[in-house]
């Protein structure tokens, strides 16, 4: 049987920053709400999780790089939401913020949780911000989790 890695979903001693962004606000605060209700649940303390606010989705990846730099901590969850407009704004700032945090997260070899949704519409923004099940939010923190103790168990094998 070939040795299995994977992490598991208990945020105790886990520190995780959230960085959400203030544009499209009303959104972004559900996927928030979500986020911080998956860490508690997990069992993340509160002073364990450090929540950072940017003015928009742009601004993400250049405060995640620099959170990595900083160190203390175990993973980022990342928290936005772009709405498709009349202009390709929508396109290039979607197309960015996820190229860069993908390259944030890759170059720095550290957990990174993509919660930034991109819809076409505000139904379907509010559709993946909302309690319950679906929330976005929800799942990039749980994906955080289950990462970061995936690290974990790598570095206490040594592989």
């Amino acid at each position: 049987m070939p040795r299995s890695f994977e992490g598991d979903h208990n945020a105790e001693g886990l520190r995780v920053a959230v960085i959400a962004c203030r544009f499209n606000d009303e959104i972004v605060d559900g996927l928030l709400r979500g986020a911080l209700d998956c860490l508690s649940r997990h069992g993340a303390a509160d002073d364990a999780v450090s929540l950072y606010r940017v003015p928009g989705a742009f601004e993400i990846p250049t405060l995640a790089a620099k959170l990595i730099d900083l160190g203390g901590i175990d993973a980022i969850v990342t928290l936005g939401c772009l709405l498709r407009g009349d202009t390709p704004h929508f396109d290039f700032i979607s197309a960015q913020v996820t190229n860069d945090l993908s390259r944030v997260a890759t170059e720095a070899k550290f957990p990174v949780a993509f919660g930034v949704i991109t819809c076409n519409t505000l139904e379907q923004a509010v559709e993946r911000s909302s309690a319950g099940s679906g929330n976005k939010g929800w799942e990039a923190a749980l994906a955080a989790i289950e990462m970061a103790n995936l690290w974990r168990a790598l570095r206490s094998e040594g592989t």
